[in-house]
């Protein structure tokens, strides 16, 4: 049997190790870049809502004034070509900018050598965030055309792309939440809402125009 100073001390230092972990884990998350995981993250999560949210509304408003399946994929995949150039495009140029600005930036107020080498270390990279725009946004824009590539009924062509569009809005929302520390069910049901009236205003539109004699 343990005397009890042996039991004291080693009920104290469990108690130390435990702190000692805390402690880490604390220093540890505080070591966290939030800024830096920020801007990887926006260029990731926008893509894929970009593509998801566009080329769902596209064949949703082909699918509003067509009923073959051909036309709705067609223009799914034209969407995706599209949709992941500009992203990449646009996201390059405006990092690239962003860059240039932060360059002159840190020669303005260069003082010690030592600062400047650091913070050039954290300047964002163009091509990267241009390469995470396209992937993220073909990554998106391929659910909805995975979706309606085997059905053939019109009407539950349809229905399947939105739930389908939901479903991954859903999850999009909730991964960009996680991973920034937002607020989950906000972030996901502006997500969610935002993709319910793109589609909903192409749907209408397209199918307005679309039997005032405009069809193809």
């Amino acid at each position: 049997m343990a005397a009890p100073g042996t039991q004291n001390q080693l009920s104290i230092h469990v108690g130390d190790d435990a702190v000692q972990k805390q402690l880490r884990r604390e220093v540890d998350d505080n070591d966290v870049d939030y800024f830096q995981r920020a801007q990887w993250l926006r260029a990731a999560v926008l893509g894929a809502n970009d593509g998801l949210v566009s080329v769902a509304s596209l064949m949703m408003g082909v699918g509003s004034v067509k009923e073959g399946i051909e036309p709705m994929l067609l223009a799914g995949c034209a969407g995706l070509f599209a949709g992941a150039c500009s992203m990449a495009i646009g996201e390059f140029v405006s990092v690239y900018t962003q860059r240039d600005i932060e360059i002159a930036q840190i020669k303005r107020e260069k003082t010690r050598t030592q600062q400047v080498a650091g913070e050039r270390e954290q300047l964002p990279n163009p091509m990267q965030a241009a390469f995470a725009s396209a992937l993220a946004f073909s990554v998106g824009a391929v659910l909805p055309l995975l979706a309606a590539a085997f059905i053939r009924v019109h009407k539950v062509r349809l229905a399947v792309v939105v739930i389908v569009a939901s479903l991954a809005l859903v999850v999009f929302g909730g991964v960009g939440a996680a991973f920034g520390r937002t607020p989950m069910v906000k972030s996901c049901a502006r997500v969610l809402f935002g993709g319910w009236m793109a589609m909903a205003i192409t749907f209408g539109l397209t199918r307005l125009i679309g039997s005032n004699g405009l069809q193809m």
